[in-house]
């Protein structure tokens, strides 16, 4: 972590901010990154102690000068504060207050900001830094949920912190941290290169390279062995020869069985078929949803799932990231159960990670799925970023993917898509249509 100071700190709680952010040492040992300190990013309403510019997130640390000392702050986003029992009021100022409205202003402006900018989109996450001393600080969960963090900024506390807002699946390269500093800070001399790619920014061919490391190498002996060719000059190639012939006499036979059948009686009508099923298959047998084919790529037809693979794994907050990690290490799941499909929509193939969490109980399932489905909650991570390559080398990105979910009594069903050659664009409304027909999928086996 590198501090870069812009300006001087608008609280005093902000010199306790900046030192945290100084022991966790240079580079991305702890977790790197870039803190504009004393910063006021152009349409910010006023500076704030630090914008931290992380490889997978940004931070917008905002301090909050308490009038004494508190064992106990009661800190909603909504409604006033309480220290110790008493609301939290203003100096001069008989009114209670709530000051993170400041800090949720501050963390919204910069995130329009990066986005008029075309960064690539991050996670924003608002830190309230209080003090001068909070033993403890109490935030109703939907807070949490909506990435919003108040806390004494001691370094294990605020680095706890850091971990779960910054969440994003896929670290930002050299060039989007360029993009992403200049819209911040543009009269900021950009760090070098080669001082980001220490702080944790991979440079692109870095990327590239990391991402073949995954794909397993295929021996000359594992090839499908293909015919021998006929050597040229002199032998006849009898392939074309014979084919021609077949195609003579199929043409003849079917000329034959017309004129034969022509007087007879005619042929029976075949029963009708509901639309959409496939007449190949036989009307009775029901449609199935997916299948299992781990070598189907090319010419799938429009919408039919082709499952690749399962993974069953009984930890389930290690397989997932920020608030939906944090619920899910307090209140626990029985099992979580993540299958990939390929699926063809329009012509272009799509990747669907589909995970299936259960519960011990309805409520439970039904909590978490709130959790699950407030934007910037965090994932359920592709088991491609924990060494599981998708099979056929395929390296489909989950950033910005389209989201579905679906409850089911005790279980909760969660889609992802995104297109397999292409990465996904935010709000793409054909992946959002495919992630909700997905989560409608039959529990993977």
């Amino acid at each position: 972590m590198r501090l870069l100071r812009i300006g001087d700190e608008p609280s005093r709680i902000g010199a306790d901010v900046s030192a945290a952010l100084t022991s966790w040492g240079r580079g991305d040992g702890v977790v790197g990154g870039f803190a504009l300190v004393g910063a006021q990013p152009p349409g910010c309403p006023g500076p704030v102690d630090a914008v931290v510019v992380l490889p997978r997130g940004v931070l917008v640390v905002a301090g909050v000068d308490l009038p004494d000392p508190a064992m106990r702050l009661d800190a909603p986003l909504a409604g006033a504060w309480k220290t110790d029992g008493w609301p939290l009021v203003r100096p001069g100022d008989d009114a209670a207050t709530n000051p993170a409205a400041e800090a949720i202003e501050a963390s919204t402006a910069i995130a329009n900001l990066l986005q008029s900018n075309r960064a690539e989109p991050v996670p924003v996450g608002t830190v309230v830094a209080v003090g001068p001393y909070v033993e403890k600080v109490e935030q109703p969960t939907a807070d949490l949920v909506r990435g919003v963090r108040i806390l004494h900024p001691e370094p294990m506390t605020l680095l706890t912190a850091t971990r779960e807002l910054a969440v994003r699946e896929r670290p930002c390269t050299v060039r989007e941290a360029h993009v992403i500093l200049a819209a911040l800070a543009p009269d900021l001399r950009l760090p070098m290169d080669e001082e980001l790619t220490a702080e944790g920014f991979p440079t692109a061919s870095d990327m590239a390279s990391a991402s073949t490391t995954l794909i397993p190498r295929f021996r000359d002996a594992d090839k499908p062995k293909r015919p021998a060719k006929p050597k040229s000059g002199g032998g006849i190639r009898w392939l074309p020869i014979a084919a021609v012939a077949l195609i003579g006499v199929l043409l003849l036979t079917g000329i034959i069985v017309a004129v034969a059948s022509a007087g007879g009686d005619p042929a029976p009508t075949p029963a009708p078929t509901r639309a959409g099923a496939k007449t190949s298959a036989p009307t009775s047998a029901p449609a199935k949803p997916a299948r299992t084919d781990a070598n189907a790529m090319p010419g799938l037809s429009d919408g039919d799932f082709v499952a690749k693979d399962t993974t069953q794994d009984a930890d389930c907050a290690a397989d997932t990231t920020g608030d939906m990690q944090a619920w899910l290490q307090q209140h626990g799941c029985d099992r979580l159960l993540r299958a990939r499909y390929v699926v063809a929509v329009n012509g272009k193939q799509a990747a669907v990670l589909l995970a299936v969490l259960s519960f011990p109980d309805n409520a439970t399932a039904a909590s978490f799925k709130v959790v699950a489905d407030t934007p910037g909650s965090g994932t359920v991570l592709d088991p491609a970023a924990q060494g599981k390559p998708w099979p056929q080398a395929l390296k489909p990105s989950f950033d910005s993917a389209g989201y579905g979910s679906q409850a089911n009594g005790t279980s909760v069903v969660i889609a992802q898509t995104t297109w397999v050659k292409t990465p996904p664009k935010p709000d793409d409304e054909a992946l959002d249509a495919l992630a909700r027909r997905a989560a409608q999928l039959p529990p993977p086996q």
